[in-house]
């Protein structure tokens, strides 16, 4: 499929759309590096089923029933209630469980119990998910209160201030245990003089059972142990065809982690990783991200297998070998900041597949890994993944987005100018720097700021770009053409944390997910601390709500001054004046201007999410069963990969 007749959208339903991503220069790997690529997507595949179970632990017996009755139904496909069990069903598979992947609200059925019933009923027992000794009728009495009661399970994570975020989270992390019990349980594990801890709770579940808190594992021989058994099967297959000795030793090392569930082998896994810069193939696998948690501890799974874009990697390089300019010339206080900045690697890459908790949407930059000692003594890793970002783009040319939300055409210009340059940069220093600088004080817990950590870290990196993008040092490192290019993304960025980000939220509700709480926060706390100079305002023009901003400079100073303040935070693990923050300018949404937004926003029929369907890896091979060659294809549909990923990569 040439890049003429690439078509990057493939579907689109409820507030999703569904694209494809061209895996640029596949075929000019050479051979073990494809059968490389091979292995180490099969591997990321096996994993899906992790990701289902810790959202929710109905989540797979529900997908797996639904699928049952999409594949088995015989009544009329036409009707109004099928259509809407397919919708939901497509919801279920994107969002890996029955709450919306970024709102983490559940989804409300636009079909009856009675045709969910009725369909179940006419199926064959051999089709349904039941239990040994199980029901038809008590399969239905179990899932359906889940699937149709807005009672039961109403939130995957729940970041409500003064709430019991455990007992109020559907998420599969915690099982009959408070907050408060799950924080005094790692709190006993912790020492302050430990100069090096790990990520403790990071790979299992917490669970009290007769009065006694235990922690149950994920590993071989432990939870999860034949998704884990599969990868760990072609994570073997992987180390035979590794690139070179570093990269063999991080296989190793991964593989030794999952046998064993030793968060020290995982920190020394992860010190390996970040240490391989020579590898043209990279890949991440494991327990990562800690945002499914309403404690930030626990880790949800996930895989990307990607290889170097060696043209576009010039601009991460420059970055971080720059590095320590950077860190010295920061406007935070000299106590926070790192006198020596180590081993910062960047990377453009290209996505090859996507797995568990980036897929079917993605993050589009990537800083690893997340241990706070292990940044400050060896540094991290930071990519930006080109192609998707590339798929983005290319998508939403003409959508009308911007005639209708920005607010001149001067405003228009700069983004048609200079806004992909400038969003793939912010970016690149949100990913490459921002996260990877500054340093804690010692003795503090890195998980001080509990459920406002992951909020403060997000807006502590998108500062660190903010404030950098307008700087001289971006033209004269030739990482944007003149001075005026920045003021593309600081407008794009205001109008997105004041106004357009709101189209995914529901009327009514609060903003929760840690990224959208941090945009706002910043956009808001800009917005009211440069009102009196009127820095930047919200103008109405013909009965529609508008971004100005009028003074852009003064701006990038409001910027430096929140980076400042929440550097302090982060370092200082102040905890009261992260709560603070966050819960006065990231919260709450002004109902009329997100109610004018989203009629605005519906008249575009445009889908607020994004994510995509990963390309077909075939192994040929000869006839004594050796692979030759690897074919890559694009053609597979959404409901026909997820479909093919349910029969294939259903392991637990």
């Amino acid at each position: 499929m040439s890049e003429n007749n690439f078509n990057y959208s493939v579907e689109q339903f409820a507030d999703l759309q569904i694209l494809r991503y061209k895996v640029h220069g596949f075929d000019s790997l050479t051979l073990n590096q494809k059968k490389l690529i091979y292995y180490l997507s099969e591997a990321a595949l096996n994993g899906r089923d992790i990701l289902f179970d810790q959202n929710g632990k109905y989540n797979l017996k529900i997908r797996r029933l639904l699928e049952a009755v999409y594949v088995h139904y015989d009544g009329d496909r036409s009707d109004s209630e099928f259509q809407a069990f397919e919708v939901y069903l497509k919801r279920v598979w994107f969002s890996s469980g029955i709450h919306h992947h970024y709102s983490t609200d559940k989804f409300i059925p636009g079909f009856s119990v009675d045709f969910l019933r009725d369909a179940v009923m006419s199926l064959d027992k051999s089709q349904l998910p039941l239990s040994d000794g199980e029901t038809v009728v008590g399969l239905c009495n179990e899932l359906f209160p889940v699937i149709f009661d807005p009672d039961v399970m109403p939130k995957r994570v729940n970041q409500a201030d003064g709430e019991d975020l455990l007992l109020t989270s559907a998420s599969n992390y915690y099982e009959g245990v408070t907050q408060q019990e799950a924080e005094d349980f790692y709190a006993a594990m912790k020492s302050p003089d430990d100069e090096t801890p790990v990520m403790y709770g990071m790979n299992s579940r917490l669970e009290k059972k007769d009065g006694k808190l235990t922690e149950v594992v994920w590993k071989i021989d432990g939870e999860y142990c034949n998704a884990i058994s599969k990868i760990v099967y072609w994570l073997e297959k992987a180390m035979n065809l590794a690139e070179n000795e570093q990269q063999k030793e991080v296989i190793r090392l991964l593989i030794e982690f999952y046998r064993t569930g030793d968060l020290k082998i995982f920190d020394d896994y992860s010190i390996c990783w970040l240490k391989d810069t020579e590898s043209r193939i990279d890949f991440v696998n494991g327990f990562i991200e800690s945002y499914g948690d309403p404690l930030g501890m626990k880790a949800s799974w996930e895989s990307i297998v990607n290889f170097k874009d060696l043209k576009a990697t010039y601009r991460t390089e420059v970055l971080s070998s720059n590095a320590q300019w950077f860190e010295d010339y920061s406007p935070v206080s000299s106590q926070f900041k790192k006198s020596e900045v180590k081993g910062v690697s960047a990377k453009v890459i290209t996505a090859a597949i996507l797995a568990g908790d980036l897929y079917p949407a993605s993050a589009i930059g990537i800083n690893l890994p997340n241990s706070n000692w292990i940044r400050s003594v060896h540094g991290s890793k930071s990519v930006t993944i080109g192609n998707l970002t590339d798929a983005y783009n290319k998508a939403a040319k003409g959508n009308g987005f911007r005639d209708e939300f920005v607010y001149s055409e001067h405003e228009k210009g700069l983004l048609d100018k200079y806004a992909d340059i400038t969003g793939d940069l912010h970016t690149d220093l949100h990913e490459c720097l921002g996260h990877g600088s500054g340093k804690l004080l010692p003795g503090v817990d890195p998980d001080a700021l509990k459920a406002y950590g992951a909020t403060i870290e997000e807006a502590r990196a998108d500062l660190f770009g903010l404030y950098y993008i307008p700087d001289a040092k971006m033209v004269e490192l030739g990482l944007i053409p003149d001075s005026e290019a920045y003021k593309a993304e600081y407008y794009s960025y205001m109008m997105n944390g004041l106004m357009t980000q709101l189209v995914r939220i529901e009327p009514g509700c609060c903003i929760e997910e840690s990224h959208m709480r941090n945009r706002q926060l910043i956009s808001a706390w800009a917005l009211e601390h440069g009102a009196d100079e009127e820095v930047v305002k919200l103008i109405v023009k013909d009965g529609k709500t508008y971004v100005v901003i009028n003074d852009y400079e003064k701006l990038r100073s409001l910027f430096g001054r929140l980076l400042a303040e929440i550097q302090r935070i982060k370092s200082e693990g102040d905890y009261e004046a992260a709560r603070e923050l966050v819960e006065k300018y990231a919260v709450k949404v002004n109902p009329k201007l997100h109610s004018e937004v989203l009629e605005r926003y519906k008249a575009l029929n445009l889908a607020p999410y994004k994510g995509f369907v990963n390309p077909v890896y075939s192994a040929v091979t000869d006839e004594h069963k050796n692979i030759i060659d690897v074919k890559i294809d694009y053609n597979e549909g959404y409901t026909e990969q997820m479909l093919r990923y349910s029969r294939d990569y259903s392991n637990l």
